[in-house]
């Protein structure tokens, strides 16, 4: 199976921001995305469209040289959707997970690739009202593409635990930051990628799976940390997160990681690695615990890193590459987000303050017109 990867400019930039449909009432999840959808001329491919399920959206973003560009349009976009939503007495929630709905009520819609996502994965099928936030770099030479994913995909507990926003599921904390990672990796083809040495061992790779069945386009191929057709590096590891702030934060991190890869790359060296077996656990750790997550890096005489230091050690290497990128304040963000609280904290602040999960999910909404979040003056970690 030949997968494609287009030409592209290195670390340019676009983002998929996906949200749930809430009743601004009762915080209810509700099948209305057709609301919004049904007055724009191109609900599948625009820059708003539909998702799996009938109470879910997605905006995206073009391409875009800077983050607070493609931030820019993401705000714009996003004003676009609510002033049709919410005279309707509808609003959006960004979380990897509703706090207290139950999933098995939403329903995806009728599209021969969801119903092979439903049918094939029976119960599993049925719990994905989830959502993610992709954000896709520029690799100007499909040489350096799979070094990159790999390489991306090392700092996933990073990712995980700056945009946990899912520790509630069905009105429970289930004590993991991220519940969406746990349930997104239970379809087959999802999950960490695999070590390619070429692009020929990809495309044999799809091959197999398309000879038995597993996929039927490359597209199928749901890793963490993928190839895009667009000429891109995918970075799919984490929750929907409530603000834009938080989008934009992400976004530069992921963004300078690609371009300091890409620059090693160039320069003739190779990408720090870790076994894939270390990978699995450094995931698991950060959807359990979030930035206190002890997490196992390549480095010899630092092999264990709480992911808090971690993180403020990376954005401190990549402040010179954040400025050549014009995303200095956007980084400086992650470091925010480090010593003030994810969403998974600020959700269960509310909940230790005596709040219930509808109010949590109240202040999420909040959180998603104002496009800050509402931090304490100090989070617990």
């Amino acid at each position: 199976m030949r997968v494609k990867f287009a030409q592209s400019r290195q670390s340019t930039l676009g983002i998929e921001w996906e949200l749930a449909v809430i009743d601004a009432r009762t915080m209810e999840q509700v099948p209305e995305a057709h609301v919004l959808l049904d007055g724009l001329s191109d609900p599948v491919n625009g820059p708003i469209r539909r998702e799996y399920f009938t109470s879910m959206i997605e905006l995206v973003t073009g391409v875009h040289d800077t983050v607070p560009s493609a931030v820019a349009e993401l705000r714009s976009l996003l004003d676009q959707a609510l002033s049709v939503l919410e005279p309707r007495g509808l609003t959006l929630l960004g979380a990897g997970t509703h706090p207290f709905g139950d999933p098995a009520l939403q329903r995806p819609y009728d599209k021969p690739q969801y119903r092979r996502v439903t049918e094939r994965n029976g119960w599993w099928g049925q719990q994905l009202a989830i959502n993610g936030l992709h954000i896709h770099t520029g690799v100007d030479d499909r040489e350096k593409a799979l070094p990159i994913v790999y390489g991306l995909a090392r700092f996933t507990p990073y990712f995980i635990a700056l945009s946990a926003s899912s520790p509630l599921w069905r009105n429970v904390d289930t004590r993991f930051a991220s519940q969406r990672t746990m349930l997104f990796q239970q379809l087959p083809t999802n999950g960490l990628p695999y070590h390619m040495a070429d692009w020929a061992e990809l495309e044999s790779y799809a091959s197999q799976l398309e000879g038995v069945g597993m996929i039927q386009n490359p597209s199928e191929i749901r890793w963490d940390v993928r190839p895009s057709q667009w000429g891109t590096v995918e970075n799919r590891t984490m929750d929907s997160v409530p603000t834009l702030m938080e989008v934009g934060a992400l976004a530069a991190f992921s963004q300078c990681l690609a371009q300091k890869m890409s620059e090693v790359l160039e320069e003739g060296g190779s990408i720090d690695r870790l076994p894939y077996w270390f990978m699995r656990e450094n995931k698991w750790r950060a959807a359990r615990y979030g930035l206190a997550a002890d997490v196992i890096t390549p480095r010899k005489d630092d092999y264990l890193i709480h992911a808090y230091d971690g993180i403020l050690r990376w954005v401190e290497d990549l402040r010179s590459v954040a400025e050549r990128l014009g995303c200095a304040g956007e980084l400086q963000h992650v470091a925010d987000l480090v010593t003030r609280g994810p969403s998974y904290l600020r959700q269960r602040r509310l909940l230790t303050a005596g709040h219930d999960p509808v109010a949590v999910t109240r202040a999420l909404a909040d959180e998603l017109r104002s496009g800050v979040p509402a931090f304490s003056p100090r989070e617990p970690q």
